[in-house]
Order: C-alpha cells, then structure tokens, then sequence
C-alpha cells in the first residue's frame, strides 16, 4: 500500500498516521467543519474536507468518505475505532472502490456485530455465555415477561446491533421492564438503525475483562494477553490496565483460549477483542461480545507486549505480516490507561466542550500521550469529549499506579472542566490500589470519587 485513507478523526487519526509513517505509507486525512485545523490534519500528508460539523454530515457520509479517498490516490483504508468502523456497507464499498480494508472480513464483521447472533456463534465455539432472550423487535413483544422470568432478574436489556456500552440498560423488577424495552428499541433504532433487543442475565458483582486477539484470515490466531476494564461509568470504560489484578493463571488461560478459539473459527483477520464479564463471587466468565476493530485501549497491551497493534493492521492488509506463533509474544511489566474526559464528573460527567486554553501534561516514568489535540484547540460538542489517553508502564502495577499519579498531578487543562481529579481519586481509592473493583466501583464510590483535594496548609516559617 501507499496511500491511506483514514475515515476517522481526532486521537485515533493521529495514531493511524503515525503507524503508517513508520512504515513509509502516506495518509489522507478527513475533517468536517468543525475539525478544520485539527491536528490529524496538520500530521497527514492530504487532509479532505468531507462536509459539516455533525458526523452524520461528515464522517458517516459514505459517498463523501470515499470520493475523499478515490480523489487523491488511497489504496487501503482505516476505520479506527467508532463512526464506519463496523459499518459493513463502507466496507464492501471501499473494496468495490479498490482500497484495502484495514479490518477482518465483512463476513466477521456482521456476525459479530449483530450481538445475539455473536452469542450463538461463540456457544457453538464452546465459549460460555451468559442466560438470556431470544431477539424482540419493536412492536413485537410477545413472550417477553415469560423471557424475562426465565433469564431472572436482575437483567439487562441490550440492543442487538450495540456496542460501546450503548443501548444497554439494567432492569431489576417486571414493573419496569416493559418501559425500559420500549426505551432502548428507541435507542437503539437511533443509533444502530436496528430497534430489536435481547435480555441477558446480570451478574451484579460484575468484572469487565478482555482478551486482545490477532487473526491471520488463515484460521490461526493469537492472544495478546488480557485488559482489566471494570473502571466504567454509565458501561463506558474509564480505567483499563493488564495484567487484570487479581486474576488466577487457570482463568486467565482458560479466556484466552476461549478468545483465540473465537477468532480462529471465523478465520479472523487482524486485531479483535473478544469482552468477558468475569463474575467476581463465583469466578465464572461468560461471552459479552467481540469488536472487530481496534479499541480504543490497545496502547495497554502494546506497552506490555512490545506490539505495535495498528502497524500490524496495516501490514497484514498489505500482505507483509507473516502469521507468528503463541509462544513468541510476550509480557513484561503492567501498563494502566487512564481517559482524560472534557467533562464534569460532579454533574453525572455532562460533556465540557470548549477551547483549551491551557493544556499540558507533566511527564512521567514510561508515559505515553495519544490525543489528537493541543492547547489552542477545541473540544467541540459534536464528537466524544476525550481529550487524551494517558498510559503509564511500569515494573509492576505499582509502578505504573504512581507513575499514572504522577502524570495527572501535574496535568493542566484550563477552559473546560475535565475529570482530571476524579481520575487521581480513583488512582488514590484503597480499593483500586489493591485490585479490588468491579464495574459497580463508581457507582458505589462516586461522592469520594468526585472530592476535589484539599489543599495542603502552608508551612508557618519562623521568623
């Protein structure tokens, strides 16, 4: 290849770019109104103006999103993560068009991504998966408190083409669940142009681990060991870091090949994740879903193992990956990620968009950045309010713990709120430090969680 498009924006953009200069590949970069300027434009070699502010304008227009890469020469294309990224039509389109997808297969790409069918799919694969419902489309719910019996309560309902932690809402007797199906069909019909839902049981002491995988597209594949996510709020991951704390080798060994048995069935290829829930009484896991894409946390595991995840992506589109074998992928150390959010954790985290008027970080022992934003810029209102990933790799978990403490001390943003002390208090909280939470963690803790630190009292000096 010798040209990518990059269908996304913002911190992702700016990863891709960089992977590609490394490997001596130009990048074209989009950008809607509100983006002009952007710094994943100044990195690429072309940046294209594909529409207006909202993404619906710019960068889920298809047509213009290709027009952008025919008109200047791309011959691959990444999505990144969000937006396209598991949009099956784009997919087959950019291929139609002769670019190479950065991604697995459309085939993949549609079983995981339609949740119910992921789920009988990883059944049939022999990995385990929590109780749950047949599909209910809306205006089609018949049979649905009988469902909802069955699975038990408490449970969630799920929209069936989500992901991210959208459409998916807990219901914990039979008075709501009605309202709350009607609720989500309307979620998810907005936001995955798909209505229908399922029920699936909820494990109430819940742990989020992950399994990085890489396919070949030959029926191999590998595991790049796990990612703990239980640190979330509103289901949407804050803290991710590997090795999961806590985490015995026998269900450790046992997930990840249930992970690389997945993927190889499908023939996958490139990098997935495939999402447990671990319950943290009973020590059971079970299938949650898989996402064929690059997440948004892949620089935990890269700084663990030594990969470069999004090099590897683009190699393999480009046929120069040579498939590599279980035992020759390593881990070293702990690496903990922490989302620098523009939002306010003491308003429920209402997004802060606005202009940075101050932004810097202070360094740190084995701290990486990614963001796709400098001090000058703006969070605009249109796009996910993350400003930057801040990852810190370490010995030890300690380490990378104080390293992380370190970082966000000496983080300065001015001109929006950010969730900067929220952070330094999870990184703070006795039971973070000891590897103790689960995805109830912020609820449970969120008035000491969102405590602004005291100001240490001045030293009086003897005259």
């Amino acid at each position: 290849m010798q040209r990518i498009l990059i269908a996304n924006r913002g911190e992702i953009a700016c990863r891709i770019i960089r992977a590609a200069k490394a490997l001596g590949i130009e990048t074209i970069a989009l950008y809607s109104d509100a983006d002009a300027g952007a710094l994943h434009c100044e990195l690429a070699d072309v940046a294209v103006h594909v529409g207006a502010s909202p993404a619906t304008q710019s960068y889920l227009n298809v047509e213009a999103v290709l027009a952008a890469g025919k008109a200047h020469g791309a011959d691959g294309v990444h999505p990144g993560y969000g937006f396209l990224s598991e949009n099956t039509a784009f997919a087959q389109a950019a291929q139609a068009a002769g670019m190479r997808w950065i991604g697995p297969s459309v085939e993949s790409i549609e079983n995981m991504g339609d949740k119910k069918r992921a789920r009988e799919i990883a059944s049939a694969c022999g990995v385990p998966v929590l109780p749950g419902s047949t599909r209910f489309l809306p205006q089609a719910l018949e049979g649905l408190e009988a469902a909802a019996e069955q699975v038990g309560y408490p449970l969630l309902v799920k929209a069936a083409g989500g992901g991210g932690g959208i459409g998916m809402k807990r219901v914990d007797d039979p008075a709501t669940l009605a309202a709350t199906v009607a609720s989500t069909q309307a979620l998810a019909q907005k936001a995955f142009n798909d209505g229908s839902v399922y029920l699936e049981r909820y494990v109430a002491r819940a742990r989020h681990i992950e399994i990085q995988v890489f396919g070949f597209g030959d029926g191999t594949a590998v595991h790049l060991f796990e990612r703990e996510c239980s640190m979330q709020r509103r289901f949407q991951k804050i803290v991710e870091e590997s090795p999961a704390p806590g985490l015995s080798d026998a269900v450790r060994t046992r997930m990840s090949d249930a992970a690389v048995a997945l993927a190889a069935a499908q023939r996958y290829q490139g990098a997935g994740t495939v999402e447990f829930i671990l319950d943290a009484d009973s020590g059971e896991f079970f299938f949650l879903e898989m996402n064929t894409r690059i997440q948004v946390e892949h620089g935990v595991t890269e700084l663990v193992t030594g990969w470069d995840l999004v090099q590897a992506q683009i190699r393999l589109a480009a046929g120069t990956l040579a498939p590599v074998t279980q035992d020759s992928i390593q881990r070293r150390g702990a690496a903990i990620e922490c989302r620098l959010y523009a939002e306010n954790p003491a308003k429920n985290f209402l997004p802060s968009p606005g202009k940075l008027t101050t932004f810097s970080i202070a360094d740190a022992a084995g701290l990486r950045v990614d963001t796709g934003v400098r001090q000058g810029d703006t969070i605009s209102p249109y796009y996910d309010p993350m400003v930057a990933k801040l990852l810190t790799h370490g010995g030890n978990r300690e380490q990378a713990r104080q390293a992380m403490l370190t970082a966000l001390k000496g983080t300065r943003v001015e001109g929006i709120k950010t969730n900067v002390e929220f952070l330094c208090n999870v990184m703070e909280h006795p039971s973070f430090i000891a590897g103790d939470v689960d995805t109830g963690f912020v609820t449970r803790e969120l008035p000491a969680l969102i405590q602004v630190p005291q100001a240490a009292a001045p030293v009086q000096v003897p005259a």
